[in-house]
């Protein structure tokens, strides 16, 4: 059975009846995963053996894991810094800033293969523009050019563990004060100051750094109408021409408030994957689950399932000899003290 364009989510710390269920229907592609599902490295990687087990080919496994706020595994993984952090550290010594955004992305991703997930939803390229606080210290800098350097950095991290980069949110979310999952923003600019949001995509394109993009669920009014997630304007013209990405196109979670004025949860996936992106996210609503599940178990895109091919993780170190490795105790040593460091702060 091959990969559907739906990403759900599951109830708990292991498999319910229902769950099993329901990632057994041909629309399913993924899990993305929870704090709620995690208790400790052992546990997680049995559930997402339990999760594997369930299809042929299995079933792609995600999370939301980029540092700082937004780390779903805690007891049992290094604390990695916010983004910021790691910003600051580049202006404070650009090499040292680089290295440590590579060893951040190696972390993540050496932890969580051990575990055997394939995806973090990581690096988050949005501009820190000083607006945003959903988004805040999850920005590695203000500045575009800092920004490519280090999420290209994290993204060649990410890769050499054995895990694809996924960079969010196109064309970015840096500049709207609203959080796109409480009510749908609006940016008012004009196409050329959104360039520069665009920016570190154009350097992680060219260097074939990421192999998927996540929308932002936002409408940028100067441009077009819809948001990004259901754009063609963004996705085709923007994303796939312009930028020439060819890797899998991601939209945000579905049960996001941004989305509601959209129609249906049918609807809405209808949108998104009408206006090409490859798979879609729905979260936290099992209702809306089985809606879109049943509204795409007969969809099939056959560029989209080679691009989502590609997401599938490579590699498994065992974890007792990750954690015992030289370089897994350096790097966990270096960002364990990165608390008790006075930060650099910039004051141009």
């Amino acid at each position: 059975m091959s990969l559907g364009p739906v990403m759900l989510d599951v109830e708990g710390l292991s498999l319910s009846p229902a769950d099993r269920d329901l990632l057994r229907e041909p629309a399913v592609g993924g899990v993305i995963l929870f704090t709620r599902n995690y208790e400790s490295p052992e546990q997680i990687a049995d559930l997402v053996a339990d999760i594997r087990a369930l299809r042929s080919p299995p079933l792609l496994i995600a999370v939301d894991h980029e540092g700082g706020r937004v780390q779903r595994f805690r007891d049992g993984f290094t604390a990695i810094p916010p983004m910021r952090r790691i910003g600051r550290e580049y202006d404070r010594d650009s090499d040292s800033g680089l290295q440590a955004a590579r060893e951040a992305g190696w972390l993540i991703a050496s932890e969580l293969r051990a575990v055997g997930i394939d995806l973090c939803f990581a690096p988050c390229v949005d501009i820190d523009w000083g607006v945003s606080e959903i988004i805040g210290d999850r920005s590695f800098h203000r500045k575009a050019e800092a920004v490519a350097d280090l999420g290209n950095a994290f993204a060649r991290g990410l890769r050499s563990a054995g895990m694809a980069a996924v960079a969010k949110h196109f064309p970015g979310h840096g500049a709207v004060l609203a959080d796109s999952h409480l009510k749908l923003p609006v940016d008012r600019r004009e196409y050329g100051l959104l360039l520069d949001d665009m920016r570190p995509y154009e350097r992680l394109v060219s260097t074939g750094a990421i192999a998927g993009v996540m929308l932002a669920h936002i409408v940028y009014e100067q441009i077009d109408a819809q948001p990004a997630g259901f754009s063609e304007y963004w996705i085709q013209r923007e994303l796939r021409t312009r930028l020439g990405f060819g890797g899998a196109v991601f939209c945000d979670d579905l049960s996001m408030q941004a989305t509601l004025g959209y129609g249906s949860m049918a609807e809405r996936g209808r949108l998104a994957l009408d206006s090409g992106c490859d798979m879609i996210l729905v979260c936290n609503d099992r209702d809306a689950a089985h809606e879109a599940v049943d509204a795409f178990n007969d969809y099939s895109n056959p560029l989209s399932l080679v691009r989502l091919a590609r997401l599938h993780g490579t590699g498994q170190p065992l974890r007792e000899t990750l954690l015992a490795s030289e370089e897994w105790q350096a790097v966990n040593e270096r960002f364990s003290h990165w608390s008790d460091r006075p930060e650099f702060h910039l004051d141009a």
